[in-house]
């Protein structure tokens, strides 16, 4: 079921467009058939139950999964092109994930961290990592305050705001983030859906892979439920979390809390 555009709603300029995409592990189909797209300025969310193909889907979409169908980036002017396979081409594409092991370098220093994220700019002079390295800080006093700890020091919502500045070090112009909310406290939870909000006004496309649907379906602009690594469903977040096949599937007995952490 597809959701519709409200009339006189323009579109934004496509900025990811994925085009029936399949994985495969062995003989087992985890992903079949995907496609779905992310607008320039838009969070665009991917919701559904634990196995549905989520975190498969990004790995594709990153390139760290072998895939089939067409996976296609914004030039920057509007066009679309194909990416070829690889991490390297989708980073220098603009694209950046953050995983749900978040990834670390546990013995290496928050702002070792962090400016291992600009890997792919580091021809440029020392002056933008350091504007680059403060717009982070900016954004997440916390690290700031203990930037020379080891990440290995951190709690578990310290390392998702380091995982989160790491990947805005590198400037992307999408950002992927797989089940950011996994296993934080509601306070931080709360706090990172914020953080989100606030890229996406400073112009950051943002994929949101989450198994928090409700708080998900609230900031996001578009929406896609995945199950058994299909697309059962997609359209407006709005309509999608008004739906009552979505109401009943993936909100139910967790709706009141989900509230509290989306709000």
């Amino acid at each position: 079921m597809n959701a519709v555009l409200k009339p006189g709603v323009v579109e934004p300029p496509l900025l990811l467009d994925v085009s029936d995409l399949h994985v495969s592990y062995g003989k087992i189909n985890a992903v079949t058939g995907v496609s779905l797209q992310v607008r320039q300025g838009q969070i665009v969310t991917v919701v559904g139950p634990n196995g549905a193909g989520k975190t498969t889907l990004m790995s594709a979409i990153m390139g760290v999964l072998p895939s089939s169908g067409r996976i296609a980036v914004s030039d920057g002017a509007g066009a679309c092109r194909d990416e070829g396979p690889g991490i390297a081409s989708r980073v220098c594409s603009g694209i950046g994930l953050v995983p749900e092991t978040r990834a670390l370098f546990s013995s290496m220093s928050i702002e070792d961290n962090l400016r291992l994220g600009a890997f792919r700019f580091r021809k440029e002079p020392k002056a933008r990592h350091a504007d680059a390295l403060d717009e982070v800080f900016t954004l997440f006093p916390r690290l700031k305050e203990r930037r020379q700890q080891e990440a290995s020091t951190l709690s578990g919502g310290e390392r998702q705001m380091l995982a989160l500045g790491r990947a805005l070090m590198g400037r992307p112009r999408l950002l992927m983030l797989d089940e950011p909310s996994l296993g934080l406290a509601p306070l931080i939870v709360r706090e990172i859906f914020r953080i989100l909000t606030r890229l996406r006004e400073q112009g950051v496309s943002i994929l949101l892979v989450e198994q928090n649907a409700l708080a998900a379906l609230k900031i996001a602009d578009y929406a896609y439920v995945l199950e058994l690594g299909q697309v059962a469903m997609e359209g407006p977040a709005e309509a999608v979390a008004a739906d009552p096949r979505v109401v009943q599937a993936y909100l139910g007995s967790q709706a009141k809390h989900q509230a509290m952490l989306s709000s």
